[in-house]
């Protein structure tokens, strides 16, 4: 679609690839591109899971372009912040899986992007994960300090981001970074192993709307009173007991056989 991410789909799985070498950082006119695509995934009946991974077996992404915002004015740094804060905000409030497949250094506005996602599987090796924006006299503006803050608590999240930490994979995973941390010769290798990780979500074998319907519970309930959360939680269970899936997984349970779902 674009020129600095790529997008490419494969049977359910749409992958986004930031393009911009040799840090594939951060632009407004990435985020442009990125959020085009999230948007033609969003509508392709045919997308049950997104993966975003970065170009090249070095960097997922770098973060933001430090040169575009030494350069800028306020007011672009601003609009800049705003615009990719609402694009990430897509990626929680789209019913569909998003996994990053951090395939090689993530750091800054680059894990903030990575921080976005359901899920986060990590290329092994000695790359660096983390936030280190007050090296730079700044703090993490693309929502870093709060999905961090969400994830780890406010005590964890608050060392990390004062100290700058940087973590290698496997312990940024040990810190509730990533989820999995996988080997692999060749991020060729690397993406194609998180690809059919996420072929596990699709139809026949995994029903998509309910995988939908979790996300949206999650996402949506977790700044809510547990009441409205459980309320929420009624509304999308209701939701998918009218679906095809609900009644094709309850009976193929009932008749000891493996469910063939359509995502509808």
């Amino acid at each position: 679609m674009g020129t600095l991410v790529n997008y490419s789909t494969d049977k359910g799985v749409a992958i986004l690839t930031l393009t911009d070498p040799p840090v594939n950082a951060c632009t407004y006119e990435m985020f442009k591109e990125l959020d085009a695509n999230v948007l033609e995934a969003r509508f392709d009946d045919d997308v049950h899971v997104v993966v975003l991974t970065g170009h090249g077996d070095k960097y997922f992404s770098a973060g933001a372009n430090v040169n575009m915002l030494r350069e800028a004015d306020e007011s672009f740094k601003y609009y800049f912040s705003l615009h990719a804060s609402e694009t990430l905000f897509r990626f929680e409030r789209t019913p569909k899986l998003f996994i990053a497949a951090i395939n090689g250094h993530a750091v800054g506005g680059g894990f903030e992007i990575a921080l976005a996602c359901d899920l986060r599987i990590a290329r092994a090796g000695a790359f660096q994960i983390g936030l280190p924006e007050v090296n730079l006299g700044i703090l993490p503006g693309l929502g870093g300090t709060q999905r961090l803050s969400r994830l780890l608590g406010k005590g964890r999240a608050m060392e990390l981001i004062v100290e700058g930490q940087i973590l290698p994979a496997e312990q940024a995973q040990s810190a509730g970074l990533v989820h999995k941390v996988w080997a692999a010769d060749t991020h060729e290798a690397f993406l194609r192993r998180v690809i059919d990780y996420a072929h596990g979500f699709c139809p026949p074998g995994r029903a998509a709307m309910a995988i939908g319907n979790v996300k949206r519970a999650i996402q949506g309930g977790a700044d809510m009173s547990l009441e409205g959360g459980l309320a929420l939680e009624r509304e999308l269970v209701q939701e998918l007991f009218r679906s095809h899936d609900a009644k094709e997984g309850l009976l193929a349970f009932t008749q000891k056989r493996k469910a063939t779902f359509r995502g509808q």
